[in-house]
């Protein structure tokens, strides 16, 4: 499938943005995570466009979306979240699948909870909605969120280096050597660009407020009961495999897979996962 790379003015931003499929098709919306952009989701663009429509924006801030300073523009979930359903609604998108990965949980339940309507079934991708889910990386970074000026080096360390962007795509995994070193050297170099120590800093300072916000988000999921698929890396070092399966207490129904793949699944399991999310987007038409 043909992959396009667009952009559209949201408000004073521009958000570049991936799609493909046809106008006509059910829509996929792809949330991707940190650091990533809508670039981690070509694997399901080039091989799911040919029944669906897919739509990958990158968030502001990140890949080639504008990214202001953060003296301007506030680095928050809810911030990013309001853009993005400003975004979807430029599109003309009335209803959509989910599909969601790291950051892109947080941003994509705002949206569920905005428009329970409009939300048709999520796919989750390595995202959280339960503390338990939380691994011990996040002791450092709820330190951060206690004290940001005390331990501000040592979450950017935690974050921001290239070992974490390493460890972020290898994990735990016994089979590092299928893992491609651009992924984390991208990365990293998308890290280094201006500005982006402090937009980092600010958003992540904030994601406590997610956290705050998962017994809300779980109270969505138990009332709604949407039609749910996880798929799940057991490697990833940030968030819990065990995870994988919490899902289930809000959705019973939730289709759970885990993989033998880390963080960002699609890095070593694209074709599975696009097999398991084309099984999935059929039976839940």
């Amino acid at each position: 499938m043909h992959v396009r790379y667009q952009s559209i003015a949201v408000g004073e931003l521009s958000i570049f943005y991936r799609e493909s499929g046809c106008d006509n098709r059910r829509v996929v919306l792809l949330l991707h995570g940190f650091p990533s952009s809508s670039r981690m989701f070509e694997p399901l663009l080039r091989s799911l466009g040919d029944e669906y429509r897919l739509i990958a924006p990158d968030f502001p801030g990140f890949g080639h979306s504008d990214a202001p300073s953060p003296e301007t523009f506030a680095y928050t979930f809810d911030h990013i979240a309001e853009v993005i359903g400003d975004f979807v609604d430029a599109l003309g998108l009335e209803s959509y699948t989910l599909y969601v990965q790291d950051y892109g949980g947080p941003v994509g339940f705002r949206l569920a909870l905005a428009h329970p309507e409009r939300v048709e079934a999520i796919i989750v991708q390595n995202a959280v909605t339960h503390e338990s889910g939380l691994g011990p990386l996040w002791d450092t970074r709820r330190a951060f969120w206690a004290n940001r000026h005390k331990y501000q080096a040592a979450v950017e360390q935690n974050l921001m280096s290239l070992a974490a962007a390493k460890a972020r795509h290898v994990g735990t995994s016994p089979y590092a050597d299928r893992y491609d070193p651009d992924l984390w050297t991208d990365e990293f170099a998308f890290l280094s660009r201006p500005n982006q120590t402090r937009i980092q800093s600010d958003l992540f300072y904030d994601y406590r407020t997610n956290v705050a916000s998962y017994p809300k988000w779980q109270a969505w999921l138990r009332r709604h009961r949407p039609r749910m698929l996880v798929v799940w890396g057991r490697y990833d070092p940030s968030f819990l495999p065990g995870e994988a399966h919490a899902y289930r207490d809000d959705v019973p129904d939730a289709e759970v897979h885990l993989l033998d793949a880390g963080h960002f699944a699609l890095d070593e399991k694209a074709d599975e996962i696009t097999e398991i999310a084309r099984d999935f987007l059929r039976r839940s038409s």
